[in-house]
C-alpha cells in the first residue's frame, strides 16, 4: 500500500511516497512528471517519512547526510534504475554532464557508446529528487539545463552545495 506525506522545503512543498517501508518518491508539487493518482497523505507518521524528513532537514541545513541510510525503492526500468544508481555516486558539491554519465554507463555495460539523451530521459524521470541527486547533472560544457522542478530549484540546490 502506498503512503504519502508532505515535506516543506525552503522553496516549496514536496510529496513523499513510500511502499513497504521504503521511499518510492519525492516530488516537488507541480513539477514536471508529477505522478497522478497518489493517495492523500495519512494522519499517522511512518518511520520512513520521519527518517526522510530528518535527512532532508540535515541536507537543507548544509550538512551531507548519508543517503545509504535511507531505504529506497524507486520504480523504473532496469536502465533507469542503473542511471539513478550512478546519480547516487556523484559526490556532494560536484557535478557531471549527461554525456559523462552516458560514457560511464556505456563503459560499465561494455558498449562503445550510449546516448546522452537516453540517460537524460532517465535522469529527468528520477522519482526521488534531491536525495537521488539529479540536480548535479549539467548539460554539455557544464551549462545549467533541465530539471523537473525548475531551473530556479536546481540553482538553489547547487548553490547550497557550493557548486555555484
Amino acid at each position: 500500500m502506498i503512503q504519502t506525506a508532505f515535506y516543506d522545503a525552503p522553496y516549496g512543498r514536496y510529496v513523499m511516497a513510500a511502499e513497504d517501508g521504503a521511499l518510492t518518491g519525492v516530488w516537488l508539487e507541480g513539477q514536471k512528471y508529477f505522478p497522478s493518482g497518489l493517495p492523500e497523505p495519512s494522519d499517522g507518521e511512518s518511520e520512513i517519512f520521519a527518517h526522510t524528513r530528518r535527512w532532508l532537514d540535515a541536507y537543507f541545513a548544509g550538512r551531507q547526510p548519508d543517503v545509504s541510510a535511507l531505504p529506497m525503492a524507486p520504480k523504473g526500468s532496469a536502465f533507469a534504475r542503473r542511471v539513478w544508481q550512478l546519480l547516487l555516486e556523484i559526490p556532494y558539491g560536484q557535478t557531471v554532464t549527461y554525456g559523462g554519465l552516458a560514457k560511464r554507463l556505456a563503459e560499465q555495460r561494455g558498449l562503445a557508446q550510449l546516448s546522452a539523451q537516453a540517460v537524460g530521459g532517465a535522469v529527468g524521470h528520477n522519482p526521488i529528487s534531491v536525495i537521488i541527486p539529479c540536480h548535479r547533472v549539467l548539460g554539455a560544457k557544464n551549462q545549467l539545463t533541465g530539471y523537473a522542478g525548475g531551473l530556479d530549484v536546481k540553482t538553489f540546490l547547487l548553490k547550497l552545495e557550493g557548486v555555484l
